[in-house]
């Protein structure tokens, strides 16, 4: 099996392009290897995969789009898994156009692509950010998202609505995944756990935002990744009667799932935790919430554990606890000076 894997030098990425080619698949990925974060953690993470057998990369922006018609012509891979994005719900605010390129002109190159080589199956990523100022929880594919509060939010969402389209004109199988905030070894420095960690390792005080109140369905990124995997070797089916009709479903082979823990936390509940397992406590500069954030999230997984088998399996302290041990092993251990 040949899959084409985009945003392999990302934290989702790297840990996917890993598991399938363990698993013994052949894996062709690209990454633009934006700054958007240290470019240093992306080259350490390609570095690791470029170590095993049937793993290729092509640098190549999502926006080239002669680029990516090439690339699919040559590679023809049987399964795309799309991960690659403009990420940030508060860089949005200040770079509005590079979601813009990335999310919607790098997501309709893809689609392009899978179209005219008939993937047989297109993943990508989609966001819990969609629900956006929906106060039901826990949050379900079979509610209305149509009030994004950020535009990377809003970015994401036209993603399953420019899906839909291909599956419904094309007959392109396409599986749209909800994430919810997603950490662990090798995560993002711009994600809270990293900025806690780090400010409280150097005695910097950290910024809580909402006064802590906040809730986040904390998801670990092994969960995360055997739910892509067993979503990808399920290709989306039409689906009949009454169900076609529902949000998350079509008539075309068109799905949408949301992936998480299904177990919200309190951000207050996450730094007591942070800070047991680091022996020290963190001086914290307490904020209101910032625009385009939303107060709780929480997802409901029944139609992905029903369709694929999939069961989150990973406590918060436990996938603190191996994030920290990373952390450790990598920046304290020489690998990488952390800049301020």
């Amino acid at each position: 099996m040949k899959i084409l894997v985009t945003g392999v030098a990302g934290f989702i990425g790297y840990h996917v392009a890993q598991r399938l080619l363990a698993q013994g698949e052949s894996v062709v990925a690209i990454d633009n290897l934006n700054p958007y974060y240290d470019v240093r953690l992306k080259e350490a993470r390609l570095q690791r995969l470029q170590s095993h057998q049937g793993f290729e990369f092509v640098r190549m922006d999502l926006t080239d789009a002669g680029g990516i018609a090439d690339l699919f012509r040559s590679h023809r891979p049987q399964r795309v898994i799309h991960l690659a994005a403009q990420p940030g719900v508060r860089y949005s605010l200040e770079n509005p156009h590079a979601y813009v390129e990335s999310n919607l002109v790098g997501f309709l190159n893809i689609l392009e692509g899978c179209r005219h080589q008939q993937v047989e199956h297109l993943v990508y990523a989609s966001s819990s950010s969609v629900y956006g100022t929906n106060v039901t929880m826990p949050f379900s594919v079979d509610q209305a998202v149509d009030h994004p509060v950020s535009l990377y939010a809003a970015t994401k969402k036209a993603n399953e609505l420019m899906a839909h389209t291909y599956s419904h004109l094309f007959g392109l199988p396409t599986t749209g995944l909800r994430f919810f905030t997603v950490y662990g070894p090798w995560g993002r420095p711009d994600m809270a756990l990293f900025l806690f960690t780090k400010a409280i390792l150097e005695g910097r005080p950290i910024d809580v935002f909402n006064s802590g109140k906040m809730r986040r369905d904390f998801t670990y990124i092994d969960d995360i990744v055997e739910g892509i995997v067993r979503t990808a070797a399920r290709p989306a089916q039409p689906a009949v009667g009454a169900e076609a009709q529902e949000p998350g479903r079509s008539t075309a082979p068109y799905r949408i799932y949301n992936i998480g823990n299904h177990t919200p936390v309190e951000l207050m509940t996450l730094i007591e935790h942070l800070e047991k397992k680091l022996g020290k406590t963190a001086a914290k500069n307490f904020l209101p919430m910032q625009p385009g954030d939303v107060p709780a999230t929480w997802a409901d997984v029944s139609d992905l554990m029903q369709d694929t088998g999939f069961q989150p399996s990973t406590p918060i302290d436990v996938g603190i606890s191996r994030f920290v041990d990373w952390y450790l092993e990598y920046y304290r251990g020489g690998q990488l000076r952390v800049e301020s």
